[in-house]
């Protein structure tokens, strides 16, 4: 029958091997710890920056003074080319001036108080009254015959004066038709007769005007 082999036996054969390497590896780290600085670096010192004192100062408004733009550049003369031809004038400085005889010189300017005033109202207190209304003065109108055969029709517009004494002056056509109905028309307004216009309780000549209608009847 086989024995078996002790266990313990063969622990112990190596257990120097083992004591060795666990010495050389004690000494391994003490080197290393005796070679291995552990100090800590310098000290750094941290300096805290000073805090920035703001100061409010007072501003003080300033007036602004526009001053005027510069007045424009003059503009750069251009030479243009003359081809006209100048001729010569000839002077007579050895006539003779007579000083004793009067000199000829032009007419004076007329004066503004010679020229004729205007001596009728436009709008009075009262106007002119048409008598006899303007139905009546239209029935006087002798239609022209000219005006019947072309068919012409229409008003005239007749301005006139209508003096101190209700009379009709100076008509003129200021608006017509023609074919003789502008003529018929001033010859109707001179047979008219006229209350004068007051202006302050007396009669004065007054501007007037009349539509003189021309109709034909079919």
């Amino acid at each position: 029958m086989k024995k078996r082999k002790n266990p313990e036996a063969d622990l112990r054969s190596y257990y120097t091997v083992f004591m060795q390497i666990g010495l050389l590896l004690t000494l391994v780290i003490f080197i290393i710890a005796v070679n291995v600085d552990f100090r800590s670096g310098p000290i750094q010192e941290y300096v805290l920056d000073e805090q920035e004192v703001i100061e409010m100062e007072e501003i003080i408004q300033t007036q602004h003074i526009e001053t005027p733009p510069p007045p424009p550049r003059p503009p750069v003369p251009i030479e243009v080319p003359n081809d006209e031809i100048i001729e010569d004038i000839d002077f007579q400085i050895d006539a003779e001036l007579s000083l004793g005889n009067p000199l000829d010189l032009p007419p004076p300017p007329p004066d503004q108080d010679d020229e004729p005033e205007e001596d009728f109202f436009v709008v009075v207190e009262q106007m002119p009254e048409l008598i006899g209304g303007l139905a009546e003065l239209q029935s006087r109108i002798r239609y022209p015959e000219m005006a019947r055969r072309a068919g012409i029709e229409g008003r005239v517009y007749v301005q006139f004066i209508v003096n101190e004494q209700g009379e009709v002056e100076n008509p003129q056509v200021i608006r017509g038709i023609g074919g003789g109905c502008d003529e018929e028309a001033i010859r109707a307004v001179q047979t008219a007769q006229f209350r004068p216009g007051m202006q302050r309780g007396r009669p004065v000549r007054v501007q007037y005007s009349l539509p003189i209608v021309f109709r034909l009847q079919n």
